[in-house]
C-alpha cells in the first residue's frame, strides 16, 4: 500500500470510528445465524437418520411408500428442524421494517416476474445436472420429482402448498432479512436466498431456489409483509406440485419413462395416443408457461425500479460485505454442511 492509499484509509477510519466495531457486530451477528440455521440443520439430519433405521427395523414398508416417506420427512423439517431455528434465532436484534400497502395489480405483476425468474433458473439447473449425469453416466436423483408424481395429493397439497410456504418464509425472509437488513438491503437479500438455496439440499432445487428466496426477500423489504411472500410462494408451490402431478398423471410420466427406455418408437407413439387428452392439457400448460415467461421478462423491463435498493444508516463498507456475511465460522459451517449434501446428494 502507497502512502496516498494510507492516507485515504486512515482518513476513512477518522470520519469512521465506529465502522471497525460495526463491521465486528455485523460478522457477529451472521456467524450467529449462522450456527443457529446449523443447528436446525443437524437436529433434521439426526432425527432423519434415526426415522430410516427405525422404518428399516419395525416398518420396512414404510420405506417404499412416497406419502408416509413424504408426511414423516415434513413432520422432522417443519415441526422440528425449522421451530428449533426458530427458537434459537429469537436472540438476535431484531430491525423492524416498515409496513407499505401495495396497490391491487402489484401482486400479480411480481408473481409473473416471479415466475419467470424460477422456470429460466430452473431450466439453467437442469441443465447442470444434465451434464452432470452425463458425465458420471446415470441421471442425477430427483426426489422431489419423485414425491410429485407418485405422492397424494392430499399429502402435496397440505405439506407444499400450505405447510412449507409459512414456515419457510417466517424461517428464510422474515428471521434472516429483519436481523440483517440493517447491515444493507442487498446484503440481507443475498444471505437469505442462498441460504434458503443451498438448505433444499440438492441441485436440481438449488438453482430457482436462491433467485426465489432472494426475490422474496427483496419483495418482503419492499412492503413489510410476509403474508405476499407467504401468497406467492403457495402459488408457485401450487403449480409446481399440484398441477404438475395432475398433468404427470394424466400423461402416465412413469409409464413413459420405462417405455422411452425399453419399447420403441411405436410403443410410445401409442402410449401418446392412449393418454391423448393429457398430452393435450399438458400441451396447453406448457404454451400457459411460455406465455408466463415471456411476460415477465417484459414485466422486469417495465417494473425495472423494483431492483433498486434503498441505502440504509448502518450499512457495511463496499469492500467488506461478502467477508463480513459470509466468511464467518457460522456461515462457513453452514456452507460446508449443504454443500457436501448436495455433493452426496450427486453421488448417490
Amino acid at each position: 500500500m502507497d502512502s496516498g492509499q494510507m492516507n485515504v484509509v486512515t482518513e476513512e477510519i477518522n470520519e469512521n470510528p465506529q465502522s471497525g466495531d460495526r463491521v465486528k457486530q455485523a460478522r457477529k451477528t451472521f456467524s450467529t445465524l449462522g450456527w443457529c440455521y446449523v443447528a436446525g440443520t443437524v437436529l433434521i439430519n439426526v432425527l432423519q437418520v434415526v426415522a430410516v433405521y427405525f422404518l428399516r427395523d419395525l416398518k420396512p414398508e414404510w420405506q417404499q411408500d412416497t406419502v408416509i416417506s413424504l408426511v414423516i420427512s415434513g413432520v422432522i423439517v417443519y415441526g422440528c428442524g425449522l421451530p428449533l431455528i426458530y427458537w434459537l434465532v429469537q436472540r438476535v436484534p431484531v430491525t423492524p421494517i416498515e409496513k407499505k400497502q401495495i396497490k391491487w395489480w402489484q401482486f400479480p405483476v411480481w408473481f409473473v416476474m416471479c415466475y419467470a425468474m424460477v422456470y429460466l433458473s430452473n431450466l439453467v439447473g437442469t441443465l447442470i445436472t444434465v451434464g452432470i449425469g452425463s458425465v458420471k453416466g446415470r441421471p442425477v436423483d430427483n426426489h422431489l420429482l419423485e414425491y410429485v408424481t407418485d405422492g397424494n395429493m392430499l399429502a402435496n397439497f397440505i405439506l407444499m402448498v400450505v405447510v412449507a410456504p409459512i414456515v419457510e418464509e417466517f424461517i428464510f425472509r422474515k428471521l434472516i432479512v429483519d436481523r440483517t437488513v440493517r447491515y444493507g438491503q442487498g446484503v440481507a437479500i443475498a444471505v437469505s436466498g442462498l441460504m434458503f438455496g443451498l438448505f433444499h439440499g440438492n441441485l436440481n432445487q438449488f438453482a430457482y431456489a436462491v433467485v426465489l428466496g432472494a426475490f422474496f426477500a427483496l419483495i418482503y423489504i419492499k412492503t413489510g409483509d410476509i403474508r405476499i411472500t407467504i401468497g406467492m410462494h403457495a402459488c408457485v408451490n401450487f403449480i409446481g406440485s399440484i398441477v404438475s402431478m395432475t398433468l404427470l398423471k394424466m400423461v402416465d410420466y412413469q409409464a413413459l419413462t420405462e417405455l422411452s427406455e425399453s419399447g420403441g418408437t411405436d410403443v410410445l407413439m401409442s402410449h401418446v395416443m392412449n393418454n391423448l387428452s393429457g398430452w393435450i392439457l399438458f400441451g396447453i400448460f406448457g404454451l400457459f408457461i411460455l406465455v408466463m415467461v415471456i411476460m415477465g421478462i417484459v414485466f422486469m423491463i417495465v417494473f425495472h425500479k423494483i431492483f433498486y435498493l434503498e441505502p440504509v444508516e448502518e450499512a457495511l463498507p463496499a469492500g467488506r460485505k461478502f467477508s463480513t456475511a459470509f466468511l464467518n465460522s457460522g456461515m462457513i459451517v453452514f456452507g460446508i454442511v449443504w454443500v457436501a449434501t448436495i455433493i452426496l446428494q450427486l453421488l448417490a
